[in-house]
């Protein structure tokens, strides 16, 4: 079974000649089959240009991309058989029922309900006390869970999730990942994009991405692994004066606000100097968003 995803020196950009913008610069991906594959980076850094052209919604200027062994271009038709595809946006028809809905996919597919309701069972049920409402009146969670049912009715070998958890709670944040959990062990090859860094420990392996260039491939853990500074947390009354003084603080690399604390990296063997009785300093574990700042700044 081939349900891998291979992208060449894909390049893609907008606008005229004279003031292009940029989407992808020379993307190169090799995502195996099976895998749990995210693409990691805030918005405007490329996903959605990659997800339309691997979908084929969307045409690369330069490069080339296979999906599950069909070439994007040349056999497109093959590709949009075997893909599923949940856009950012909820996409379905609001004025139909979530039943509706469901079969209205299934048919374009040629599938039918029934025949793929095993791969759906699991998500379908959460929504199924709601197959009479209306798409457009369903919460952002329960929204979510039909978009992805009917991305998957027609049984597809590859999954294309652009930002699926954007705007939706905690929770179902939280049931959302556990669902494509429970899809990847069925051997569907899943490539999901999130501007949320907490979701890349989800992933088997992850694409750091920024103004439509690759920074980084590798496992969360690799990637966290690689960041070998010292690292604190800082707090005081004042942040702004505070991330001022950092900034002007031998030793200190980096500092960069980061929820109610701003985080300092420091040079190797340097600890972080007295800032004051009230700043509360601590040391940290880095995480990816850590990583992903220092290799941004490092590629700027």
């Amino acid at each position: 079974m081939n349900n891998s995803v291979i992208v060449q020196g894909v390049s893609k950009q907008y606008g005229s000649k004279k003031q292009p913008v940029v989407a992808l610069s020379d993307i190169s991906l090799d995502i195996a089959t099976g895998e749990l594959f995210g693409l990691i980076g805030p918005d405007g850094a490329g996903k959605t240009s990659l997800f339309r052209i691997l979908t084929t919604l969307l045409l690369a200027d330069k490069g080339s991309a296979t999906v599950a062994g069909y070439d994007v271009v040349k056999e497109y038709k093959a590709v949009r058989k075997i893909v599923g595809y949940m856009p950012g946006k909820f996409s379905l028809y609001q004025d139909l029922t979530v039943e509706e809905n469901l079969h209205f996919f299934a048919t374009i597919f040629h599938a039918s309900v029934a025949d793929n309701y095993h791969l759906i069972k699991d998500i379908y049920e959460q929504i199924a006390p709601f197959k009479d409402r209306r798409a457009g009146k369903l919460s952002g969670g329960m929204k979510q869970k039909l978009a992805l049912c009917c991305a998957l009715i027609h049984e597809p070998k590859v999954l294309f999730l652009d930002e699926p958890t954007t705007g939706v709670d905690a929770v179902s944040r939280n049931e959302f990942w556990d669902m494509l959990q429970l899809l990847k062990k069925k051997g569907i090859t899943i490539i999901v994009s999130t501007p949320y860094m907490d979701e890349a420990s989800r992933c088997d392996r992850v694409a750091l991405i920024q103004n439509g260039r690759i920074l980084q491939v590798n496992t969360p853990e690799a990637i966290i692994s690689g960041f070998t500074q010292p690292l604190y947390a800082v707090k005081a009354p004042g942040m702004l004066s505070l991330l001022k003084q950092l900034h002007n603080t031998p030793g200190v690399l980096a500092a960069y606000p980061f929820g109610e604390y701003h985080h300092a990296v420091m040079q190797p063997g340097v600890s972080l100097p007295f800032l004051g009785k009230d700043a509360e300093v601590k040391a940290v574990t880095p995480n990816i968003e850590d990583c992903f700042i220092q290799l941004m700044q490092h590629h700027a």
